[in-house]
């Protein structure tokens, strides 16, 4: 068996790059317009796709819980293929409204599955200890994926802005065979009686009765949100705000996520010699404070700022996985990942159209301020009840 499974780990990277390698990123909204989408319009795309994520999350993880890692990573890769397919052949809203919702359940499918199976593949190999060694080199690969798109799709859209799709549809396929050879790691196969009101006892476990798991998930799910949340909304705007020309958003951009993914890399061994009570004390405090200090810097001073946050954020990913992972039976693990992901995507919903409100209606300053200090009490709140259990266990 090991023998087979060993061979999970490079496939998890070809699923993982044909997921970010997104060529057409940062052409998105040219390409909209091109087809006669206006702002508003965009902007409920962009909103069903987050729906349709959060729609399936959990439903998904207990899906891959119940039927296999591998089947549900294999019909995530399919309707990940299937999506760009419709968005290069689509020329208005509802094909692209069509596109979105397979693309989000596809999302979700993958969403949890994977990291379950490398844990699982890892755990079958006596090697469960190195997971976040693995888990930062996914996340390097795939921001590295993330920056080489960009330069490449910038060549692409020479030809036209819709032959980015054309090769995002191709690019997406490679996922379909990596996953379609996945081996299945051997697991606790406890009776799984299939059905929702199994998926709400996994929820309650993971969110009431276990303690040590709830505020784990909880301080993550925090913490994700902020690092999406400044994805999303800040770091763009706040280029715009100190004045940077467009033409280094192509570089400052790529260099981010290549920061992430070096630091990712080798997260597992700075997190080794601090332990877990330091490690989440750095994080607790460098997320939330990257906004602090972005709305009373407005400078290029304010770039530098980015890149330790995209420093934390590194270091940050595959950290807080994994404390998740050492706490989950394998029998449930991906759904218990799906409930990580589903309470990100929930805190970001709530916190995002204020935040986006509040720049539009004040100032981005502003905006970066209130929602460093919504982060850092949330997340400052979840670090004081973990160090609690930490120190109840010693």
């Amino acid at each position: 068996m090991a023998r087979n499974v060993k061979h999970n780990i490079p496939k998890l990277y070809v699923i993982k790059i044909a997921k970010w390698f997104m060529l057409f990123m940062p052409f998105m909204i040219p390409f909209f317009e091109d087809n006669g989408l206006q702002l508003s319009q965009i902007s409920i795309l962009k909103a069903i796709y987050s729906i349709s994520i959060v729609a399936l999350e959990i439903p998904s993880g207990y899906l891959a819980d119940i039927l296999g890692r591998k089947r549900t990573l294999l019909l995530g890769s399919v309707l990940g293929f299937l999506g760009f397919g419709i968005y290069s052949f689509s020329y208005g809203f509802a094909g692209f409204l069509i596109a979105e919702i397979v693309l989000g359940f596809g999302q979700s499918l993958i969403s949890g599955a994977d990291s379950a199976m490398l844990f699982d593949t890892l755990n079958d190999l006596k090697r469960k200890n190195e997971y976040v060694k693995y888990e930062g080199r996914i996340i390097s690969i795939g921001n590295l994926a993330e920056t080489v798109a960009g330069i490449v799709g910038g060549l692409l859209v020479g030809i036209s802005l819709r032959f980015p799709y054309y090769v995002q549809t191709a690019v997406a396929f490679t996922a379909i065979p990596a996953a379609l050879t996945l081996v299945e790691p051997v697991r606790n196969n406890k009776m799984l009686s299939a059905g929702f009101k199994h998926i709400l006892q996994i929820v309650r476990y993971s969110l009431f009765d276990h303690k040590e798991l709830r505020w784990n998930i909880i301080h993550s799910s925090v913490i994700g949100a902020a690092t999406l949340t400044m994805a999303t909304l800040i770091v763009q705007p706040y280029l715009l705000l100190i004045d940077v020309p467009l033409f280094y958003f192509g570089i400052i951009w790529p260099a981010l996520n290549l920061t992430v993914g070096a630091v990712a890399l080798y997260a597992y061994r700075v997190e080794r010699k601090l332990q877990k009570a330091k490690s989440l004390l750095i994080i607790t405090i460098f997320i939330p404070l990257g906004y602090i200090a972005l709305s009373q810097v407005v400078s290029y001073w304010g770039i530098v700022i980015l890149f330790i946050f995209y420093i934390a954020r590194g270091f940050a990913t595959p950290i807080l996985k994994d404390y998740i992972n050492q706490l989950t039976d394998s029998s449930v693990r991906a759904t218990v990942l799906s409930v990580r992901n589903f309470v990100i995507r929930i805190f970001f919903a709530i916190i995002a159209p204020f935040i986006g409100w509040y720049s539009d209606i004040f100032s981005l300053e502003g905006a970066a301020l209130i929602a460093g200090l919504i982060f850092l009490l949330f997340a400052g709140i979840s670090l004081i009840m973990q160090l609690k259990l930490i120190r109840s266990h010693q």
